[in-house]
């Protein structure tokens, strides 16, 4: 006899005061020959966000989204409101790549105008920001994007 699974509503796997609507089509991936995705996308209410984990002990970005600060080993940084949202999205995804328009959709949402550029200047003025000692945590990917890579043992 088969018993049927138990219904999960999404509603649940949700942080509380989050809200979910369908992501617009032209910001899904598309596959030859496949029918076309849905995505959907989880808004969280900034008071409401859990701080960004950090892996070890010893981090060398530290990004505390509740009180919305960053620090590069030990070392408050002063960041704009884009710049900060930028690097706790890097941070969140240490050595994932991301493309810049995945990055413009992400960090500045999907109804900005304006092109890849505007990531590049943003990530150059964080890794001022950083220092000459850590700005190669964020790499270029060259012809695809960005990602955020720690030095190893930290």
């Amino acid at each position: 006899m088969a018993t049927t699974p138990p219904v999960i509503d999404v509603a649940d796997l949700m942080p509380p005061g989050a809200t979910w609507l369908p992501a617009p089509q032209h910001s899904l991936p598309t596959l030859p020959g496949q029918p076309p995705m849905v995505g959907y996308l989880v808004l969280v209410p900034a008071d409401r966000q859990p701080p960004v984990p950090q892996a070890g002990g010893d981090p060398l970005v530290a990004v505390d989204t509740v009180r919305r600060t960053a620090s590069v080993d030990g070392r408050e940084l002063d960041l704009t409101y884009l710049e900060f949202e930028l690097l706790a999205h890097l941070v969140a995804n240490p050595h994932r790549v991301h493309t810049r328009d995945q990055l413009v959709t992400t960090v500045w949402g999907y109804g900005h105008v304006g092109d890849g550029r505007t990531v590049d200047v943003h990530v150059a003025r964080l890794r001022r920001k950083l220092g000459a000692e850590h700005r190669d945590a964020i790499r270029t990917v060259r012809r695809v994007g960005y990602k955020y890579a720690p030095p190893a043992g930290r």
